[in-house]
């Protein structure tokens, strides 16, 4: 198969092409020609738009795929689709399924099934048994399966005395640890962030502090045992600078942020539509530009999708008792474009900055290397509407919205996926 991406401007710091528009030739799965100026071969596929772009295929690092376990939900199949149409050639997948992703076998179900397809699936394992938070899970067999870090996801660790053991057990391997902080007992029943909207509306809050205690305890576990800490679902301006002051401190420490977050502020909950119902909660609009800044300023290392479907029955209900969570997949460049706008920040938050994350190489852009690339255009308009989604569940509150910035496709070895 053969590729021509025309007049495509390359956005991969660093390289000497960087910012330069070239038509880049692609055959079998191999970048052939970085300045195509040959004829076209028949059957080749042409990819043009106004204001193509190319770089470094992207990585998310955060996707709930739901299989096994809640395939009326999400399957890896259907994830991966929505996935490619998003821009990203690897997601990682989180363990909360039915099994728990907490041993060798489930962590080699998920990667096998990601082996040769469009979209390479990264999958996380569980830090305790049943994401319970009682006793380690098997990090270090599961490590060796493939899993390229451990999370309890939105099952917050309470015990402090788990997450020392995890970081001290995860450096005989250089392992990553992942806290979704957020302290139970001062978030109580609450759904929404607290403050004038929640009161006026009447819905249950939690507090900013209820996140920001646990970054804070997270971080002096990690001073005194070492080992390497990624943060998801942030929030707060509050832990994004406990976030910065550790890393000048020398703290091998990440942290992300949820797409949606970066253009949302908490006068959405006036529609009462529980798609806006996620967890993180969506914050003020002073939070929201906080955000905005920690992202230009470097200390968000990466912007992800938080991407969690849910089936009808469990958004079509009170606000208080649906779930948490939207689709995300195929709006996170969308998001970034409407609040970044610098296209080269953009793309390192989903490729160098995540690849960072994980402590695995971005891939190059080069003659003689496996295409491994994302096409977008920053400028295109589109409608997301229910044709466009391709994930199984369709709880976003962006249906039917036009978006600015779209995925065009991409290219994944001998694997091509366009947009229409």
């Amino acid at each position: 198969m053969k590729i021509v991406l025309r007049n495509a401007k390359i956005v991969h710091k660093g390289h000497a092409l960087h910012g330069q528009r070239k038509d880049i030739l692609i055959e079998n799965g191999l970048i052939k020609d970085l300045d195509f100026k040959g004829t076209l071969a028949p059957k080749t596929t042409e990819v043009i738009s106004k204001n193509l772009h190319v770089s470094a295929g992207w990585l998310d690092l955060k996707a709930h795929l739901g299989q096994p376990g809640f395939e009326e939900r999400e399957t890896l199949e259907s994830g991966s689709k929505a996935a490619s149409a998003g821009g990203f050639t690897r997601v990682a997948v989180l363990p909360t399924n039915q099994p728990i992703t907490e041993n060798k076998s489930t962590v080699e179900f998920i990667k096998k099934f990601g082996t040769n397809q469009l979209v390479e699936l990264l999958p996380y394992g569980a830090i305790t048994k049943g994401c319970n938070g009682s006793d380690l899970a098997d990090l270090y067999d599961m490590h060796n399966a493939g899993a390229v870090g451990f999370t309890d996801d939105i099952h917050h660790i309470q015990n402090p005395k788990l997450l020392q053991l995890a970081l001290e057990y995860t450096q005989g391997f250089n392992g990553l640890v992942i806290s979704s902080p957020l302290e139970y007992h001062v978030a109580g029943k609450g759904n929404v962030n607290e403050g004038e909207t929640s009161t006026r509306l009447g819905l249950k809050g939690i507090p900013h502090f209820a996140e920001e205690i646990q970054v804070s305890r997270d971080l002096k576990i990690l001073e005194y045992t070492g080992g390497r800490l990624h943060f998801s679902g942030i929030s707060s301006a509050e832990s994004f600078a406990q976030i910065a002051k550790a890393k000048k401190k020398g703290l091998n420490v990440t942290c992300e942020i949820a797409a949606h977050l970066l253009v949302l502020n908490d006068l959405v909950l006036e529609e009462f539509d529980s798609n806006y119902k996620v967890m993180p909660p969506i914050r003020t609009e002073k939070d929201r530009r906080e955000i905005v800044k920690a992202v230009n300023a470097g200390i968000i290392d990466a912007v992800v999708s938080d991407h969690r479907p849910q089936n009808i029955e469990n958004k079509d209900c009170e606000f208080e008792t649906a779930h948490y969570g939207m689709i995300g997949l195929q709006t996170v460049f969308s998001h970034l474009i409407d609040v970044i706008k610098d296209v080269d920040l953009i793309v390192e938050k989903l490729t160098s900055g995540p690849f960072k994350v994980l402590g695995m190489p971005i891939n190059d852009i080069k003659v003689g290397a496996k295409a491994n690339l994302t096409i977008f255009d920053p400028d295109t308009k589109w409608n997301f509407d229910k044709k466009q989604v391709l994930s199984i569940s369709h709880n976003t509150p962006f249906m039917n919205k036009i978006l600015i910035g779209k995925a065009l496709g991409i290219v994944n070895g001998k694997n091509l996926h366009l947009n229409s």
